[in-house]
Formats: C-alpha cells, sequence, structure tokens
C-alpha cells in the first residue's frame, strides 16, 4: 500500500479557488466569525427584498397604483439584492485578509444600508402622512 498517496490539494476542492489559494490557514474561529457575519448580511438582505414585496403587495390589497410606494418597493428590492452582492464582496476580502495576514477590509455594506434605509424610512413616513395606509 502506497503511504504516499497524492490527493488532490485542498484548495483545489474549495470555491473560490483563486481565495482559497492564496496565504495560509486562518484559525478556524475567525473563518466561521467571518461566515457567520456573511450570513447575517444574506438575513438582512432577505429581509429587506420581503419589505419590497410586502409594499408592493399592500398597494395590490388596497387597490390604489401610487408611483411612490412603486419606487419604495423597487428600492427595498434594490436593496436587498446589493446587500447580497455585497455580503459576498466582504466576506471575500475579509477571509483573503485573514489568509494573508493583512488588515480587515473598512465596511463600506453598513454606512450605505444605514444611509439608505433612512431614505426608506423617511419615504414611508411621507407615504403614511399623504395616504394614511
Amino acid at each position: 500500500m502506497d503511504s504516499q498517496r497524492h490527493e488532490p490539494d485542498r484548495a483545489d476542492r474549495r470555491w473560490p479557488r483563486r481565495l482559497y489559494r492564496q496565504g495560509v490557514e486562518p484559525d478556524a474561529r475567525f473563518t466561521l466569525a467571518n461566515e457567520r457575519t456573511f450570513l447575517a448580511w444574506l438575513r438582512t438582505s432577505l429581509a429587506l427584498m420581503a419589505a419590497g414585496v410586502a409594499v408592493e403587495a399592500l398597494a395590490a390589497a388596497t387597490g390604489g397604483s401610487n408611483v411612490l410606494r412603486t419606487i419604495l418597493a423597487l428600492a427595498l428590492l434594490g436593496a436587498g439584492i446589493l446587500c447580497s452582492i455585497g455580503a459576498f464582496a466582504r466576506w471575500f476580502a475579509t477571509e483573503l485578509a485573514l489568509r494573508t495576514g493583512r488588515p480587515l477590509p473598512a465596511p463600506r455594506l453598513a454606512p450605505v444600508l444605514g444611509v439608505g434605509l433612512a431614505v426608506v424610512g423617511a419615504a414611508t413616513c411621507v407615504l403614511l402622512l399623504t395616504y394614511g395606509v
């Protein structure tokens, strides 16, 4: 029996290979924390998309069509899409920093999302004050 069998490199079995071929394997606790953060952003993304669908469903339930309500629904859906894309980019950049020993990247998604949600909240207030429901 050959004790030195050739197994494929672990980096070749994980996706994205471009990431896992760089640096050294970080402490599992940091990698798992990065994954938990990624999943939290995905939950936020799903909540934003659900809110967009709910706003549009509310318009259908009340029987009225409103441009501001449609814009609000599209803004929430767009924010959800951007949030999920940003979550993956953030996960990738953080994992790369962990593997290569570089400083962690600055958070870019959180401030954008915070400002975006403030605008959506203001638009919702305008809708409520103008049209009631």
